[in-house]
């Protein structure tokens, strides 16, 4: 059994980090956390507690109400939580490679949470075994602590520091080690990580959307190549390596909330300003725009105030249908859709559309989209998309298949608009991306458009030992 392999990029994992000695149930505020942050990962989820160095913790496949109980997060108890949310992209699948990883070793314990991806994984896991370390997990995750507890001779600060002077790639991470809850972003800043501040303590997380539900103030982003330590309701930082800005852009166009903000930027306004340049960039006569939701929505209505054209729902969105694993015959692929759309037949029909998506990589989707439009009446389907055509692999922790499978990559415009059914199609530019979400275009990953990677990557076809988180 296989799951069903839809057209949309999958970021993998969310992380949070709660630092509370005064806080009761902070199990509990680490469980709502991680509701906020479900979206980056809807296989398994895990919370580890710290109390006084003792580390207990429960992971399990599943989303985060599926995961725990009330029994189970009344038993987690301690001053510092961790959580994690996880979406696997290669191989199989199991609850051992469920986060947060907790090690014990010579210096004490630690639980680490990790979102990223390593390129130089496979190096520093050959070489650790050489010397007799056992792995007990598919996730490049376990290269990170085994190289912690590696130097365990060091204060937790400096092993740390050791260990990511030998890791290349992308990565925030929460950890939790005596009485400290430590966070880490790469030195490009590929992941995004941020700091808010709490009644009794601090909370460390993937995305600024998650301090809402726990009534936090939002501090400020953790910056690339910065290690947070939070002891003593202290936040002391340290900048362990030479900040290389590149945040993912694609955190803008499809994984984050609207509602988040990102090294200043809010994510809902960035994806309107797509929608409005886009509109520039593409102009089209119809009658309405629709979105494929959800993360096309916000487009959406840029797109619609920029042309003139009236926002109105085609697509309504099946909310309930979560992961689906069935096979992967053309039909069952044909079903998976209509399982998770329905068409508004009544407000689409005899129109001309504007569709707005926020990406194609395969292609299959769009094309059952467009065909479900079509078939329930509607008179004309301009698809544009607001983002730049995905032409090349991700490398950091992004679920994206080879080129050769990329529709952008072997294909010209013209063509993935015939493969797709459309009357028209547009992509927005490069430039236009940049400029939509307002941040200095040196401090922006976009290498899955452009091909040019912040490091160096490794070659085409050479497979990951690990599995992406």
């Amino acid at each position: 059994m296989y799951p069903i392999q839809f057209d949309k990029l999958k970021e993998e994992c969310g992380v949070i980090g709660i630092y509370g000695p005064e806080i009761e149930n902070i199990s509990q505020l680490a469980y709502f956390g991680l509701h906020a942050l479900q979206h980056r990962g809807q296989e398994s989820a895990g919370i580890a507690v710290n109390k006084d160095g003792k580390i207990t913790y429960y992971k399990e496949m599943g989303l985060v109400q599926e995961v725990f109980s009330d029994t189970v997060i009344q038993r987690l108890q301690g001053d510092i939580a961790i959580g994690h949310v996880r979406y696997s992209t290669t191989g199989e699948s199991f609850v051992t490679n469920a986060q947060p990883l907790v090690v014990h070793y010579k210096g004490g314990a630690i639980a680490l949470g990790h979102n990223g991806n390593l390129v130089n994984a496979n190096q520093i896991r050959e070489e650790l075994e050489d010397h007799g370390v056992i792995f007990q997990t598919s996730i490049d995750s376990e290269v990170i602590a085994n190289l912690i507890a590696r130097y365990n001779a060091m204060p937790i600060d400096e092993a740390i520091q050791k260990a990511l002077s030998r890791i290349r790639g992308s990565y925030a991470l929460v950890i939790t080690h005596g009485q400290k809850l430590i966070g880490v972003r790469d030195p490009n800043g590929l992941r995004p990580l941020c700091l808010g501040k709490i009644e009794g303590g601090y909370v460390l997380a993937s995305e600024s959307c998650a301090f809402n539900v726990l009534n936090a103030e939002f501090v400020r982003d953790i910056d690339a190549g910065e290690m947070v330590i939070i002891e003593e309701n202290k936040v002391r930082s340290i900048r362990y390596a030479e900040e290389r800005k590149a945040l993912c852009s694609f955190e803008f166009v499809y994984f984050a909330r609207p509602d988040s903000i990102m090294d200043g930027q809010s994510v809902y306004l960035s994806r309107r300003n797509a929608g409005r340049i886009l509109a520039q960039e593409y102009p089209v006569e119809a009658d309405m725009v629709i979105a494929v939701p959800d993360s096309g929505t916000v487009a959406a209505i840029g797109f619609a105030e920029e042309s003139k054209i009236p926002f109105g729902e085609g697509l309504i969105k099946n909310r309930y249908v979560g992961r689906t694993f069935i096979q992967p015959d053309q039909k069952m692929r044909e079903l998976s859709v209509r399982l998770k759309l329905n068409v508004l037949k009544e407000n689409i029909k005899g129109k001309r559309l504007v569709l707005i998506d926020d990406s194609i990589v395969r292609g299959t989707t769009s094309r059952r989209i467009v065909d479900l439009l079509k078939a329930a009446g509607a008179k004309e389907v301009h698809v544009r998309v607001c983002s730049p055509p995905v032409k090349f692999s991700c490398y950091f922790g992004i679920d994206t298949p080879t080129r050769k499978n990329l529709v952008g990559a072997v294909n010209s415009i013209e063509e993935i608009r015939q493969m797709i059914g459309a009357d028209s199609l547009g992509y927005l530019s490069i430039e236009g991306l940049m400029k939509s979400i307002h941040i200095d275009g040196q401090g922006l990953c976009n290498a899955c458009f452009s091909g040019d990677y912040p490091m160096e990557v490794p070659k085409e076809g050479n497979k990951f030992l690990f599995e992406k988180r």
